[in-house]
């Protein structure tokens, strides 16, 4: 498969079947695509057997990749209805792991000091957790509450702790029934940066978008499993470079000044090419939009909500 740096099961089924020729679905892998409205899509990646993994380089389970459209001018209603969506979904993946009243660990993944990474932690600040409340306070609390805790256990720079050594420590000491991890990811599209949302019932690899992957938090690392929330907050200049020469060729073409050389330069050969040449310099920088304090902002909002509703 083509090379590109990216989390996403569904831009890596397309690269695949765009390196391979393939009009219909890829062997082993389920797709299923819903569009909500203009602003709103759903599409869902489902892989189910080794074909499918080794197609994809993704393990075999569910991904979906909810599409939200026009975040930068998102109002209050785009936000609510956005996360509505992500309940919907979310409740199916957990529905289909743990029963109603099971307990639930939420993880924020990042660092909450460098903005296109501190999505999981602000996440965490707006998850209405009850754990402590069930113990200390339960005759408040509705007697088919769900106990629910949540932590932002940090990254190894500032730590000097594995998160997987963190969490499995945790895990091992309250014993929640699942676990929702929140973590930015690395795109393949500019246009999908902090305005998408996929979710795994496979867990995840943190750091793994951005080259800086540490241990896996999965059902065989922590016992209990886990469903992955992903954000893409950034894009490899290299991936900016190629989609930018994708337009210079496609206005020159349009224009009947195309040669041979613009015509026989295809997806993987641009990008391959300028990651070349930008990699030896260090030049290959991990890029994120201007915009990315508001949209985090916004992406924390329908991501806290999607999840409180999904679980209380």
């Amino acid at each position: 498969m083509y090379n590109f740096r990216t989390d996403l099961a569904l831009e890596r089924r397309d690269l695949y079947k765009k390196a391979h020729n393939i009009e219909t679905d890829v062997d082993g892998i389920e797709t299923e695509e819903e569009k909500i409205d203009d602003s709103l899509m759903v599409n869902r990646v489902k892989v189910t057997n080794e074909k499918g993994e080794q197609a994809i380089g993704k393990p075999i389970g569910s991904y979906i990749t909810i599409d939200i459209k026009k975040l930068k001018v998102a109002t209050e209603e785009d936000i609510q209805k956005a996360s509505e969506i992500v309940t919907k979904e979310l409740k199916i993946l957990i529905e289909k792991h743990v029963n109603t009243k099971d307990s639930i660990l939420v993880v924020g993944l990042g660092n909450i000091y460098v903005t296109p990474d501190a999505l999981g932690p602000k996440v965490i600040n707006e998850i209405d957790i009850t754990r402590h409340l069930l113990e200390y306070m339960p005759e408040v609390l509705d007697e088919n509450t769900r106990e629910v805790s949540a932590i932002s256990p940090g990254v190894l720079g500032t730590t000097g702790i594995e998160t997987l050594e963190i969490l499995k420590g945790i895990v091992d000491n309250i014993k929640p029934k699942l676990v929702i991890v929140i973590d930015a990811l690395a795109s393949r599209s500019i246009e999908r940066i902090s305005s998408s949302i996929q979710l795994a019932d496979t867990g995840i690899v943190p750091g793994a978008g951005v080259g800086n992957a540490r241990k896996e938090l999965t059902q065989n690392t922590l016992g209990v499993p886990v469903i992955a929330m992903g954000i893409p907050t950034v894009v490899e200049a290299a991936t900016i470079a190629a989609d930018s020469l994708t337009l210079l060729i496609q206005k020159v073409q349009e224009q009947a000044q195309s040669n041979d050389f613009l015509n026989k330069l295809q997806e993987e050969d641009k990008y391959t090419l300028i990651k070349e040449i930008l990699t030896p310099e260090e030049y290959n920088f991990i890029v994120t939009p201007k915009e990315i304090d508001s949209l985090i902002e916004k992406m924390k909002d329908v991501v806290a909500r999607g999840i409180n509703f999904a679980i209380n």
